[in-house]
């Protein structure tokens, strides 16, 4: 059995498969073997076993030879390779308006629901049909918004939209599945599993650092793998087909050099000013470095310009404020130097990082400090410090298989089940939408319940941990209830107004109709309601409320017909006051108020002739006899229904009456004789003569105001 202070690890690369055994006493680390052998074929492609029995033979032959000097090896730790990793980005909102405020649990629904979607986009992209082919190894929160405001945290806020935006990380099914095929056919059992960039992250920039935005690139022979830490957490992963291959193919065409010995002369390079090669045909040639950068110029700057390219779009367009070189080709001459020029950083803050730069670690062989044993230390570190282990649990009876990055948790095992996290909480009861006041409203049910969540049989939440071979089992949140709102729910009971009118104390209250009838406030809404508050707001409302009618008449405008054509005349209108002040029915009250209704006014004939500025007889003041005498003549006619009307007749209103006008022609002496009783003096013989202020006049004189009339009997003669 593998000894507890000793591990061993692999790192399996497309061109070759390290192996490597650490031992570990009180948190220092010593490498006591590392064994390198290159792929007799092309097994691997972009991170992934394409050829098991063939990686298979190469990690038999690499434990063959450590168990000669280290004993039985039965478990290894091993990587995925960065290369195969997918990160996406997703967002997940919820309305929360009228809801109960946020919890933690609600958060991290939001936050898997939105790993979720950020899966179903990795699968789309990568035209598979099932998300659940892609293990989710991580992911972080970038930002948690309420109403498009940026905020801390949702817990216990309130508002209209919540939202979380995330950066998850993805591997391939696939690749785990045949990593573990290629461990069996060598009869290892899979101790640990991490990722690659993970393994150099962690060994070379600390949590502590993370917060620094880094680039770590690791350069490979045919891919270089890229990984981008900011704010605390490794927020992306990226890789390009570009690596130390091309250099070597490049130095290898310009100096006709066996690959090999071009892959020697290129880590020479890196190191010494000036080496000495031999080409295919015998020649031997010394060469320097500034040389051979000038003479592969345009591989290095391809490759230089693939890996910025990538870390510029990893980091949103924006240079990072250092990079970290591992691996092998990260040896290549000059490329430290074009980083920094494309990046405009310092020449200083690019930099390659060998075995040598991992803290508390020590070598049984010193010359081991190459940068390409980065991540091989890294993968057996990590093993030992975080080990990701491969588990079984139970998910509503159906095996889910996953692999723990850090704490297994309940939510983690529902990602991977491929059970819908949105769908798994109830439905909100049915709402009933109303018209108040002409208004729609929609009166929304109660919320729909969280998922019921069972670890074992007792209740458990999404952020708890989970064990191998535990049974979940996840029932769907319990629907809402349809609304049950009662109308006082809806409106403000109002207690009444008091006021007087014409001494007498009366309370007022809203009217409540329901559908057009009379309500009461405890009535229970129905769908399709339709609810009127017919609030008093005008003196004309407060009359027709309390039904006081003859008081509303009395206030109507008097109108009659005249000749038939309506007239309104206001001086015999009904009169109004409020607090002591004229008022309007349309004028508003309010309670404690006076209100003093006037009754109005039923004219004579001859009020209404005043008042339409309209003469219905002339007169004439005379002096007859020397006696004063007025006397008049008609000049209008009023009838109603065809009978003369008196001038001290009343006129109701809406009464229809007829006036017609006559001619006025004057008075004349004759019409004095209406007015006087005329005595023939008995010695008089019946003779007469008419007198005008003391002249002749005859029956048909005119007469004017103030004349003195007079009738002289004559004497007979003798």
């Amino acid at each position: 059995m593998q000894n507890k202070d000793k591990l061993f690890a692999l790192d399996i690369g497309t061109r070759s498969v390290v192996g490597i055994i650490m031992e570990v006493l009180d948190n220092n680390y010593h490498v006591a073997d590392i064994l390198s052998i290159e792929h007799k074929e092309r097994a691997m492609l972009d991170g992934q076993i394409h050829d098991v029995l063939a990686v298979a033979k190469i990690i038999q032959e690499i434990k063959s030879k450590m168990e000669e000097r280290h004993g039985p090896l039965r478990k290894v730790s091993v990587a995925a390779a960065g290369r195969a990793l997918k990160t996406e980005k997703a967002a997940y909102a919820v309305e929360i308006e009228g809801k109960p405020m946020m919890t933690n649990q609600d958060i991290l629904h939001m936050e898997l629901a939105a790993v979720q979607q950020a899966q179903s986009i990795v699968a789309e992209k990568n035209s598979r049909e099932n998300s659940q082919f892609y293990y989710c190894v991580g992911y972080s929160v970038l930002r948690y918004t309420l109403d498009e405001q940026e905020m801390g945290s949702l817990i216990d806020q309130q508002g209209s939209i919540a939202k979380v935006e995330i950066i998850a990380t993805f591997l391939p099914k696939v690749v785990v599945e045949s990593l573990i095929a290629a461990l069996h056919r060598a009869d290892l059992e899979m101790e640990a599993l991490t990722l690659e960039p993970i393994a150099a992250i962690n060994v070379l920039i600390p949590p502590s650092m993370r917060r620094l935005n880094v680039a770590l690139v690791d350069i490979g022979a045919g891919t270089s793998d890229i990984a981008i830490t900011d704010q605390g957490t490794v927020i992306a992963y990226g890789m390009v087909p570009v690596a130390g291959d091309e250099i070597t193919e490049a130095i290898s065409d310009q100096y006709l050099l066996d690959f090999p010995l071009a892959e020697e002369a290129k880590k020479q390079l890196s190191e010494l000013e000036q080496i000495t090669v031999t080409d295919i045909l015998g020649f031997s040639t010394e060469l320097s470095r500034a040389e051979v950068v000038e003479q592969i110029s345009p591989a290095l700057d391809k490759l230089a310009d693939a890996i910025c390219r990538e870390i510029l779009l990893l980091n949103n367009h924006q240079s990072p404020k250092a990079v970290m070189l591992v691996g092998g080709g990260s040896q290549t001459p000059a490329l430290q130097q074009k980083i920094a020029d494309m990046l405009n950083l310092p020449a200083n803050r690019v930099a390659i990082r060998g075995i040598d730069a991992i803290s508390n670690i020590t070598f049984k062989d010193p010359s081991i400090k190459g940068p390409e044993l980065v991540t091989p230390a890294g993968i057996a570190i990590a093993a030992e410090k975080s080990p990701v282990q491969y588990k079984t649990v139970y998910v509503n009876e159906q095996p889910i298989r996953l692999f723990e990055v850090n704490k297994l948790t309940i939510g983690d095992c529902l990602l991977a089940s491929g059970l819908s996290l949105s769908k798994l909480y109830g439905k909100p009861g049915m709402a009933k939408i109303i018209s108040l006041n002409g208004q729609k409203i929609t009166i929304p049910g109660s919320h729909g319940e969280g998922p019921v969540i069972k670890r074992e049989g007792k209740i458990c939440s999404l952020d708890d941990l989970v064990e191998n071979g535990q049974s979940l089992q996840v029932f769907k949140g319990k629907d809402g209830e349809p609304t049950q709102v009662q109308i006082k729910s809806l409106i403000d009971l109002d207690n009444g107004r008091v006021v007087r009118i014409n001494g007498k104390e009366y309370t007022i209250q809203p009217k409540l109709l329901c559908n057009g009838k009379a309500a009461s406030h405890e009535a229970w809404i129905e769908d399709r309601d339709e609810i009127n508050v017919l609030t008093v707001k005008t003196l004309q409302e407060l009359l027709e409320t309390l039904e006081l009618n003859d008081y509303l008449e009395e206030l109507r405008p008097y109108q009659i017909k005249i000749n038939d054509k309506d007239t309104i005349i206001p001086a015999f209108s009904g009169k109004i006051f409020r607090n002591g002040l004229p008022s309007r029915l349309t004028h508003s009250f309010e309670s404690a108020d006076e209100i003093l209704i006037e009754k109005r006014v039923i004219p004579t004939v001859t009020e209404l002739a005043e008042r339409r500025q309209m003469l219905l007889y002339q007169v004439l003041p005379v002096t007859f006899n020397g006696k004063k005498l007025t006397l008049t003549k008609q000049l209008a006619q009023v009838t109603r229904n065809g009978h003369a009307l008196k001038l001290d007749d009343k006129v109701p209103p809406y009464e229809k009456i007829q006036i017609e006008q006559k001619p006025f022609e004057g008075f004349l002496f004759q019409d004095l004789f209406a007015y006087v009783q005329i005595d023939i003096p008995k010695d008089k013989q019946g003779s007469f003569e008419l007198l005008k202020n003391g002249e002749a006049a005859t029956f048909l004189t005119p007469i004017n105001k103030g004349d003195e009339l007079s009738i002289e009997w004559k004497v007979p003669a003798t």
